[in-house]
């Protein structure tokens, strides 16, 4: 496709972007009408949102259009299954200026709609407006099939912490990128295009987990609101997370300790959950610390008994990524 965004127009690029999109049988109406319409046959809907800003939280220069709508997607129907429920549908939002090649929001719904596959979910709608950075707004929607929503506020002392999926992987590859390289590539890439475990979160669900979250902003900080919310301490035992030895090849490069990224690194969306002792996990789930009754008055998370006193995890109002 030549030209830009400007040159094709808003209603030529929305039928650019909509014509590439594929539907699932939760999608009663798709995208054309004034709203879209999804079946909800537990009567519940889980909703949630996130906001990507260029060079905020992605770069263009660093990820593909494709790999930026992957991420964009995988990050809310993360946040979806993480509750306990089945990805449905994703609307999208989309800030785009106009001297934009045409090719690159297209290839951002080639991105959303593909990690959609990979959940089950469809693109159900959206808008696009003209802006000075690219901004991606996507919402997603999920069905809990008859179960409770599994929330962070369950967890209870003597509940076993668990986890599936990477962590580290998405802060090694930005650290990587950070210096000007572009390999290990299994790093970078997941950095780029995160991979959650969209089945763990019913699967924990179904098993009975108490408590449970992705981890976007840090295994740290993401426990520290299952803490809070739970009332709970949270140990974890470092010998028990797990290290890639490539992993620690880039930290010894670098100058970091990689425990620092499986501890602290966001945007992989791992799911980590609570768990009654005698539940037994599927080996794909890794036990890495207990729920504790709090020590003291403000529930904390700890590394071998010890609180994490180093600087790490997300917080978008802060300096910097960590």
């Amino acid at each position: 496709m030549k030209g830009t965004v400007g040159e094709l127009g808003e209603f030529g690029l929305i039928r650019e972007l909509t014509s590439r999109l594929t539907s699932t049988p939760a999608v009663k109406i798709g995208p054309g009408d004034d709203a879209a319409v999804v079946a909800a046959p537990d009567r519940r809907v889980v909703a949630t949102t996130d906001v990507l800003l260029e060079n905020r939280h992605f770069r263009r220069d660093w990820s593909t259009a494709y790999d930026v709508g992957r991420k964009a997607a995988a990050q809310n129907l993360a946040d979806v299954a993480a509750m306990g429920a089945v990805p449905t549908a994703v609307l999208v939002g989309l800030v785009v200026p106009t001297e934009l090649p045409a090719t690159w929001p297209v290839e951002l719904m080639d991105g959303i709609r593909d990690e959609c596959q990979v959940a089950g979910a469809a693109v159900v709608g959206g808008d696009v407006v003209r802006g000075d950075l690219v901004t991606v707004a996507v919402t997603a929607l999920g069905d809990l099939r008859n179960r409770a929503p599994v929330t962070r506020s369950g967890a209870r002392p003597g509940n076993l912490i668990a986890v599936t999926g990477w962590l580290g992987w998405s802060a090694a590859g930005f650290a990587v990128l950070s210096r000007g390289f572009r390999s290990p590539r299994a790093f970078v890439e997941a950095h780029r295009r995160p991979e959650p475990p969209y089945h763990a979160g019913p699967a924990a669900a179904e098993l009975g987990a108490t408590a449970m979250t992705d981890v976007s902003d840090g295994l740290v900080a993401d426990l520290g609101h299952i803490a809070a919310a739970s009332g709970v301490d949270i140990d974890l035992r470092s010998a028990d997370v797990d290290v890639p030895a490539q992993m620690s090849d880039i930290g010894q490069a670098v100058g970091v300790d990689p425990l620092h990224w499986v501890l602290t690194g966001g945007e992989d969306h791992a799911i980590v959950a609570a768990f009654p002792r005698d539940v037994k996990l599927p080996a794909r789930w890794r036990v890495i610390g207990e729920v504790r009754t709090p020590a003291g008055r403000t529930p904390q998370v700890t590394v071998d008994g010890a609180p994490w006193d180093k600087a790490g995890g997300w917080d978008h109002f802060g300096d910097d990524k960590s």
